[in-house]
């Protein structure tokens, strides 16, 4: 084909799939700007990185093709996004065929931004096309019906049509329909899990870039904490702030106080801040669609011994987590270091799973692999280089309404992990101080 540019993933060479690491220094936090002076995000490096990743999984899982609804394969596998707005929608997807290039269909308009600003993909591939749209354009309208014919020529085309294609998810009419259509519908999501569990230099920096912002939220809510303020005043201003920095979709920002702590929702009220108040914040936003999952808890002004035992415990729990995260560990050994869900006062370990937890971060807030004595004791899985992980420990209070929540971030390197989550937090931090 004549479209054939430099930056064209189609020539994918076998170093495309080198994650390029440097782990003699420093990772760093890079400015958000491009210059000419350094080297920062690639952008043409980050989508052969993951679009080789993406072929190299699908050649091993035994399957011909993925057929990818999820924004996130989607975007990871094309470098395509139309917006935040489009997440639960269930409108748009791609198929990756044997080692061809990504077809992507989108609403009509999309698809022509693409061909005009996407320069890396097949003009000739970026197709105009929905489907269900969370069943809003009914089954009977013959739009699934349609486009599944298409996708088995197209698979028939490219010889793959008699193997099983992976499926990440898609409407329940949707897979009917692609069964209707002559295809062997198997689970595709863990394929493109088991791609996007190594991250690539440029991944790396952009993870770390989006922590740094969360960084300088934890200062300002460090600074703002007081009575007269309240949950949803901190959401607020942390909002503001995230967007003014560059975040392209503030997901959640949970904020929960006082006598809310123990136990734990995950949304705000209009409650105020108290003196001697635990507070605790879960901050998750994307810079260039690269995730936080970054917990802090604060004090008010003051803080109590039973607070603080809470904290110290969280903090050990979570110190021992880390230490554990290295290379060839597996993660039932990280998962043995946390108290037991008995211990905590709860039946099993379904009833308390995510309080002790951890797991993958990248493009979606959680990833593979899990870990969980719920599931990681019998389901190990094990750390390789360049897996980015959010670990987090909850501790009650023996107050019976207080708790400590902490979290970090960590990229796994050669030899061990570093933490890239950077706001304070080893010992219990005191707002304002009285």
């Amino acid at each position: 084909m004549s479209h054939v540019t430099a930056l064209n993933p189609r020539i994918l060479q076998p170093g495309d799939i080198d994650p390029n690491w440097r782990w003699d220094r420093h990772l760093p936090a890079l400015g958000h700007t491009a210059v000419d002076f350094e080297r920062r995000v690639d952008h043409d490096r980050l989508r052969r990185y993951r679009l080789s990743r993406t072929k190299d999984a699908l050649k091993k899982s035994g399957c011909g093709a993925l057929l990818t609804f999820d924004v996130n394969n989607i975007r990871y596998i094309s470098g395509t996004k139309i917006g935040e707005w489009e997440r639960d929608k269930m409108c748009r997807f791609a198929l990756l065929a044997g080692d061809e290039e990504p077809y992507v269909w989108d609403f009509g308009s999309a698809a022509v931004h693409h061909r005009e600003y996407c320069d890396w993909l097949d003009p000739e591939r970026m197709r105009a096309g929905v489907v269900g749209m969370r069943g809003t354009i009914p089954p009977s309208f013959g739009l699934m019906k349609r486009y599944a014919e298409e996708i088995y020529g197209l698979l028939k085309k490219a010889g793959v049509a008699d193997q099983p294609v992976g499926v990440d998810y898609a409407e329940t009419a949707m897979f009917f329909a692609l069964q209707e259509a002559g295809l062997k519908v198997v689970d595709g999501q863990q394929i493109m899990l088991s791609a996007r569990e190594i991250k690539n230099v440029d991944e790396i920096h952009l993870l770390t870039q989006a922590a740094s912002m969360v960084d300088g939220v934890y200062h300002m809510i460090w600074e703002e904490l007081k009575p007269g303020i309240r949950e949803n005043d901190i959401v607020a201003m942390a909002n503001k702030m995230l967007y003014e920095m560059g975040s392209d979709d503030v997901e959640a920002i949970n904020a929960i106080a006082g006598e809310r702590c123990n136990p734990h929702p995950h949304n705000f009220t209009d409650r105020y801040f108290r003196p001697g108040d635990q507070a605790f914040f879960d901050i998750l936003q994307s810079y260039q669609g690269y995730r936080t999952c970054y917990y802090r808890t604060f004090n008010v002004g003051r803080s109590t011994p039973a607070q603080v035992d809470a904290y110290v415990k969280a903090r050990d729990w979570l110190d021992a987590a880390i230490a554990m995260i290295k290379p060839g560990v597996t993660t039932d050994k990280v998962a043995a270091v946390w108290p037991t869900a008995e211990s905590l006062g709860f039946p099993n370990e379904l009833a308390a799973f995510g309080l002790q937890f951890g797991h993958g971060l990248g493009l979606a807030l959680h990833e593979r692999p899990i870990i969980s004595r719920a599931v990681s004791m019998e389901n190990p899985m094990e750390i390789e280089t360049g897996m980015v992980f959010a670990l987090e420990t909850y501790c009650p209070a023996a107050d019976g309404y207080s708790a400590a929540r902490i979290e970090e971030e960590v990229v796994v390197t050669d030899t061990g992990c570093e933490v890239i989550s950077l706001f304070p937090a080893e010992e219990l931090p005191i707002a304002n101080r009285y």
